[in-house]
């Protein structure tokens, strides 16, 4: 009965915005840590970016720090996702997910929603 689901994703220039958006449902979404993942062809699944539940700090991986930006609307049961100055290598499947840890050992998974960066 929980159920995240992504939107927001598309081919987008080097360069160029996207935003993200995740909408969850079945749990106690303000006690949940909402995570960030990434999956490139031929890729390990990686983690991008999360926000706690306890204190709302947010957490980025290395090679997106200052591009993009996470948030979350609690009344809303949403996390998004800012994407700026998006290059190739960002092109993958991003995920987002609701777990009780920052990096790993999340409990729930959204279906995931394709982005392209083209050069």
């Amino acid at each position: 009965q929980v159920t995240l689901v992504e939107s927001g994703g598309g081919l987008v220039q080097a360069g160029g915005s996207l935003r993200l958006s995740c909408v969850a449902s079945g749990l106690a979404f303000g006690r949940y840590t909402m995570g960030w993942f990434r999956q490139a062809p031929g890729k390990e699944r990686e983690f991008v970016a999360a926000i706690t539940w306890w204190d709302g700090v947010k957490y980025y991986a290395d090679s997106v720090k200052g591009r993009f930006t996470a948030s979350r609307d609690n009344a809303k049961n949403s996390v998004y996702l800012q994407m700026n100055s998006l290059k190739p290598e960002d092109t993958a499947v991003y995920y987002c997910a609701a777990g009780r840890n920052i990096y790993n050992n999340y409990d729930y998974w959204g279906q995931g929603t394709q982005v392209t960066v083209s050069s």
